[in-house]
């Protein structure tokens, strides 16, 4: 049982990297323009493409950003509703896609906000000087 659900994971795993292959081969970048993108190597790029590297979150974004792709179409999830179950199999609750990434969307906004207060703070400094 557990060996049929390493096999569907991965094949979605690999079903995401095909997405991602598919819309940089649609934009027409190249393995070096995603890798200068990502400030990686064009071979660790490479990597993520055939499956052999693991795939952030945070990286999967960033590519999400990079391809103009949104994230639903690089998972292939549509407009689906989303069943999370818990170890028990019991439904836990449903959610739509848009709201999935709400809370990291809110961390975001206030990383963004302490930035520019820095960046205000460190102009006033050098103002002073």
């Amino acid at each position: 049982m557990q060996q049929n659900y390493k096999n569907m994971e991965k094949e979605k795993v690999l079903n995401v990297v095909k997405k991602i292959s598919q819309a940089r081969i649609r934009k027409g970048y190249s393995y070096e323009n995603m890798a200068a993108e990502l400030a990686i190597t064009a071979a660790a790029y490479r990597k993520i493409e055939i499956g052999s590297s693991k795939l952030s979150v945070e990286r999967l974004f960033r590519i999400s950003e990079i391809l103009e792709s949104p994230l639903t179409e690089l998972l292939d999830m549509g407009n689906e509703i989303f069943n999370q179950t818990n170890n028990e199999s019991a439904t836990g609750y449903q959610q739509k896609i848009e709201n999935f990434y709400q809370e990291n969307k809110e961390v975001y906004e206030k990383l963004l906000a302490a930035k520019d207060g820095q960046i205000e703070w460190l102009k006033n400094m050098l103002e002073k000087k």
